[in-house]
């Protein structure tokens, strides 16, 4: 029972889990502000709509790339990204089938309480849902095959539609929604690459066309960079939408995100790149509280 446990707790990230619906719930409170219509049932609800689906989203992830993560020789970003530090499905501690009806159970879930949304907003989130997933599935198998980041370039949407399904819970399709995408889909890029950055030595084993597969170390710090300035620009022409509280938060994020960009690019190694990897993440806490506090305060 303890090895499943476990095994089910690096399937999921589980020490990450407070992040997704934070995410999630910082597109609904903009919608609250918006559109009215506020409840915590409606809150509860967003919040395990959030969880699950994106849980589901990373157990598809491995379930997907399950026999190409058995090639991995460098075991830091696994480390970093699992409790227990072990991808469960190659260490053969949860079997492939296993991980495919977590993932199923968990989708399951999440459709089912977006299905219980009010017309046509359980529409656009069961949209999302399902496209996301499709992305990233092709993600995961572009990847393998490629000369340009198309993967990376269409994959990224999923993650960076994510906040804007939570928007959708009660709000509808408009420049705030749009204004969002666009704020954080840069983001999400420059991540992804941070990310690949970390993980080259185990990429170039899977033989995967990540972003410094594809254009080198010197080339994915510039990635890095230059989608790191785009979505500046974006988080200042989002934050005065949003006003002075939103603003200040975005600003703080940045800070951090200047000092991950800054780490990257001294040393333009893996191991700057997983000291850079905790300064990202903390960006989405700081712009996901500052977004709900904006709307509060």
């Amino acid at each position: 029972m303890r090895e499943t446990l476990t095994a089910l707790a690096d399937l999921t990230r589980v020490h990450f889990f407070f992040v997704w619906p934070l995410l999630f719930c910082s597109g609904l409170a903009l919608a609250f502000q918006n559109y009215g219509g506020f409840s915590w049932e409606l809150v509860g609800r967003a919040v395990l709509i959030g969880l699950l689906g994106f849980e589901a989203g990373l157990v598809l992830n491995d379930y997907v790339d399950r026999e190409y993560d058995r090639r991995d020789v460098d075991g830091s970003l696994t480390r970093y990204w699992r409790p227990f530090g072990e991808r469960p499905i190659p260490a053969g501690k949860i079997s492939s089938r296993a991980a495919f009806a977590v993932f199923l159970v968990l989708a399951g879930a999440a459709a089912a309480l977006a299905a219980t949304l009010p017309a046509p907003h359980n529409i656009y989130v069961l949209g999302i849902m399902g496209y996301s997933y499709a992305v990233e599935y092709f993600y995961q198998t572009k990847k393998r095959h490629q000369t340009l980041p198309i993967a990376q370039v269409v994959g990224r949407t999923d993650f960076a539609l994510f906040p804007v399904a939570g928007y959708l819970v009660v709000g509808s399709p408009d420049t705030t929604a749009l204004f969002f995408f666009l704020f954080f889909y840069p983001w999400t890029l420059a991540h992804l690459a941070a990310n690949d950055i970390a993980d080259i030595t185990n990429d170039r084993a899977r033989g995967m066309a990540t972003i410094p597969a594809l254009y080198g170390m010197k080339g994915a710090v510039f990635w890095v960079l230059g989608f790191s300035a785009a979505h500046a620009v974006m988080a200042l022409v989002f934050g005065l939408t949003l006003g002075p509280v939103a603003l200040t938060g975005f600003a703080a994020g940045l800070v951090l995100l200047g000092a991950a960009n800054y780490l990257i690019l001294r040393e333009k190694s893996p191991a700057a790149a997983m000291r850079a990897l905790p300064l990202i993440h903390a960006t989405v806490i700081v712009y996901a509280a500052a977004i709900i506090a904006a709307t509060v305060l």
